[in-house]
């Protein structure tokens, strides 16, 4: 997958992925999903974003995380 909407600079917020230079960075997003916050709710927190930013702020999450090992406890 391509990501053209998410930037990483390693002179703006010390390299973190951010969504379009806007300074928005993409855990913020995904930690406001994880919270349970709806798209218009982000939206209206966060009004220079559109919708497509956060899906692909999810699917960049999703990428980073795909084939890496995280510390998880077996389970029972």
């Amino acid at each position: 997958m391509t990501f053209t909407r998410i930037t990483v600079d390693p002179t703006v917020m010390a390299g973190v992925p951010i969504v379009r230079g806007l300074r928005i960075p993409v855990a913020t997003i995904v930690a406001m999903v994880a919270d349970g916050m709806t798209t218009e709710e982000i939206l209206r927190d966060l009004p220079d974003l559109e919708p497509d930013d956060i899906s692909e702020s999810l699917h960049f999450a999703a990428e980073g995380l795909r084939e890496r090992h995280l510390p998880l406890q077996p389970s029972a």
